[in-house]
């Protein structure tokens, strides 16, 4: 069997947007504008190590603020897609709350790159109407659920349309693996490898589908001995002959099947 894959690496951009949303204190603050100073630079040196491109979800606000940086992922080959404006709870937004969050975020990011195709829920906390909104607006894929462990069509209720859904979990979440939890770096690494060989060896997905899905933060995964797990990682995979694929291309493929 060819049980080559490819992956997804994935960085949420949020910056320091939900500790201004949430009126922090200047050290909370703090810990977000490191996705900038250290974070984005040493993540972009490291793609640029392996010839990796990457899809970066990213706030409007930051897009807003941080223009020149935003700028500098699209002229480096990588795919921007959507995280909200603020980094907002979707699930607490009225329905004309989230329809307006979704086409100011999406006309912002549109300034820099031709098209916006995906999108990411922050806190991957989805309502009843956003994958409908989405769609409305011309999203081709989602990564916000954990139904599967490969993409997977949404066929969207009340409509004949549908979008890609890019599954997420926490364990390949590394804001959960080191923030929430505080896993080593050599446990972290584990988890990761581990997850990635099983699924060389599943043989109950559908040829395509062979896509996995890692969700990084710029203020995590940026600080040292983290950026190092990170390039084990990468090095793991490559000696699989691993393919690194932008979300939105392997989401094209699959959309139009």
């Amino acid at each position: 069997m060819d049980n080559n894959i490819s992956v997804c690496l994935t960085f949420d951009f949020d910056a320091e947007s939900a500790q201004v949303r949430q009126l922090e204190e200047p050290g909370r603050v703090s810990k977000g504008m490191f996705a900038v100073r250290v974070g984005i630079p040493r993540i972009l040196s490291l793609l640029d190590k392996y010839e990796i491109k990457a899809t970066f979800f990213v706030c409007g606000w930051v897009a807003e603020k941080y223009p020149e940086l935003t700028k500098k992922l699209v002229t480096g080959g990588h795919e921007i897609a959507a995280h909200g404006y603020l980094h907002e709870y979707f699930d607490t937004l009225s329905f004309d709350e989230e329809r307006s969050v979704i086409e100011k975020s999406t006309q912002i990011l549109e300034e820099f790159t031709q098209k916006i195709y995906g999108f990411r829920a922050p806190y991957f906390k989805l309502s009843e109407n956003t994958l409908q909104l989405l769609s409305r607006r011309g999203y081709i894929y989602d990564s916000s659920l954990m139904a599967d462990d490969h993409p997977y069509v949404l066929n969207l209720p009340e409509s004949s349309s549908k979008l890609i859904e890019f599954p997420v979990e926490w364990f390949l979440d590394d804001w959960v693996i080191f923030e929430t939890h505080q896993h080593s770096p050599n446990n972290a690494f584990d988890i990761w490898k581990s997850q990635f060989d099983a699924f060389l060896d599943m043989t109950d997905i559908p040829k395509g589908h062979r896509i996995m899905n890692y969700t990084f933060h710029p203020a995590c995964i940026g600080h040292a001995y983290r950026i190092r797990v990170l390039d084990h990682l990468i090095s793991h995979m490559k000696t699989r002959n691993t393919k690194f694929v932008r979300m939105m291309d392997a989401a094209k493929e699959l959309f139009s099947e």
